[in-house]
């Protein structure tokens, strides 16, 4: 499993809400949300916000499907959330997510909007391959957020939640 020095106490890993296809000549990094994906958006960022899930710091991939669904979720916490777009975030390795997570020193709790199968890849990363099967056995939807904190007597990451529309 990942070692994240010194760990954030809660991590969040949001996968964007659902994409429109590609209009002809349109490339894949431009793909807004679909209606339906808007709506995702807005459900499971009003979940989160209702349920209190609001991180120091969220970070997004820089495709407009991400950053439509990190707008949702900014707009249902507050605009004092600090959200800050993150182009290494698309097309990204688990690694390089774990990296980003890594870097935010002095940061309490990080969401990130990204991408599958990196997300899904990332919390198996976190949690291990076991517990990812039982947690999410038909894989991670989209506008699916999983909930980590940060077990500090087991130096494990503990899956609370898991939030979808």
């Amino acid at each position: 499993m990942a070692v994240i020095t010194p760990p954030p106490s809660r991590i969040y890993l949001l996968r964007h809400a659902e994409a429109a296809w590609a209009a002809p000549g349109q490339r894949d990094f431009d793909r807004p949300l679909s209606e339906n994906g808007y709506a995702e958006a807005e459900l499971v960022a009003n979940e989160a916000a209702d349920k209190d899930y609001r991180p120091d710091l969220l970070l997004s991939s820089t495709a407009a499907r991400c950053r439509d669904t990190a707008d949702a979720m900014h707009r249902a916490m507050g605009s004092t959330l600090d959200l800050r777009f993150v182009d290494e975030l698309y097309n990204a390795s688990p690694d390089i997510y774990l990296e980003i997570i890594d870097a935010q020193q002095g940061i309490n709790s990080v969401m990130l909007v990204g991408h599958n199968p990196t997300i899904e890849q990332t919390l198996e990363a976190l949690i291990g391959h076991e517990a990812l099967s039982q947690a999410l056995p038909t894989g991670f939807p989209t506008a699916g957020l999983v909930v980590l904190d940060f077990d500090s007597k087991a130096a494990s990451w503990r899956l609370v939640d898991f939030v979808i529309d």
